[in-house]
């Protein structure tokens, strides 16, 4: 039974309105798009005048799945130094929820611990938040750190090759300098683990004197420009971006595609780098 037909759950809309309003291009493009045999629904291609319930189904262009569903919402924050990343805390201190408003309820994906700065991604998408925090998938993050004094070639190669923390061998995808003042000097790591602290800890295990430490990327998302402190939505290409990078861009029917998953976003307490 086609898509046409009987589409779940009653809030059927007609696809190329919701393919316009993720962003995907204009009602009448999205109109092309359809009738060129490019759109399809839970893995059926559809015709126009097919509508689809953007909650419960899967609306791919080209294979690629596209967000319609209107309740799961994608934060990214600037996080600055000084404050938790937690839903409360027990201390009184700030947190990154007392930084963006009260609905919809969203939850961080991972940790940044208390003095590290920027890319925070907060959501209520269960499924890609716990992939994005899990190791398996590879994720990559990178941050740039201040250091004190130069940076040491036998530092850049035993982050490289690996350096031994009392949970295990932790390694750098990436090292490299990015310019020095005084004697400030300024280096990029990238990582693709989420251990408590783990980059402070791996410098920390070459004698390289942090000062500083700031997120600047996660997978495919930059932080951009946003000020520390301030958030914004993250569009729909962004979306994608990440839904691809954990394998959820190309989602098959009967795959789990449920709401907002909120439950898994809470028992979230991954990475504090």
């Amino acid at each position: 039974m086609s898509p046409e037909d009987h589409p779940p759950g009653g809030r059927a809309e007609r696809v190329q309105k919701l393919l316009a309003a993720a962003g995907v291009a204009s009602r009448r493009a999205c109109e092309d798009l359809i009738a060129a045999g490019r759109v399809a629904v839970d893995g059926t291609v559809v015709s126009l005048g097919a509508k689809a319930d953007p909650v419960h189904q899967i609306i791919t262009v080209d294979g690629e799945r596209i967000p319609t569903n209107p309740s799961l919402v994608y934060f990214l924050l600037n996080k600055p130094s000084g404050v938790v990343t937690t839903v409360t805390d027990p201390q009184g201190r700030p947190t990154v929820m007392d930084l963006l408003p009260g609905n919809p309820r969203v939850y961080p994906v991972g940790r940044l611990d208390r003095d590290t700065e920027g890319l925070l991604l907060l959501t209520n998408d269960g499924e890609l938040a716990n992939r994005l925090a899990h190791p398996r998938y590879e994720i990559e993050k990178t941050y740039v750190a201040q250091i004190r004094g130069p940076l040491k070639r036998h530092a850049v190669r035993a982050l490289l090759e690996g350096v031994e923390l009392e949970d295990g061998v932790a390694r750098a995808r990436g090292v490299r300098e990015l310019g020095t003042a005084g004697d400030r000097t300024l280096m990029e790591l990238v990582l693709a683990e989420g251990r408590k602290r783990e980059v402070r800890r791996m410098l920390a295990a070459v004698n390289v004197p942090l000062e500083r430490l700031a997120r600047v990327r996660i997978g495919p998302l930059p932080l951009g420009d946003i000020a520390p402190g301030k958030f914004r939505p993250l569009n729909s290409a962004e979306v994608r971006a990440l839904l691809k990078a954990v394998g959820m861009g190309e989602r098959q029917p009967g795959e789990d595609r449920g709401g907002s998953r909120s439950d898994d976003v809470d028992s979230l307490n991954g990475s504090r780098p």
